[in-house]
């Protein structure tokens, strides 16, 4: 991982990864969906929403997959 980071965007993503793996191992998983908290759990829901702003740095919009 690059210690510098390009944008605002960019950075809180790391920081929200960072949270989501500690997270992961402090409940001893691999990913999320190994999770019983999945669907009701903030941290994972802060990581998604970082994850789409990265993308649209500010742009908002929806995105396509």
């Amino acid at each position: 991982m690059s210690s510098e980071v390009n944008d605002i965007y960019e950075q809180d993503l790391q920081e929200k990864k960072v949270l989501l793996q500690a997270c992961q191992q402090n409940k001893n998983v691999v990913t999320c969906s190994d999770c019983e908290k999945m669907f009701e759990c903030e941290t994972r829901k802060t990581y998604v929403k970082a994850v789409y702003e990265s993308m649209a740095k500010g742009q908002g919009g929806g995105f396509e997959f």
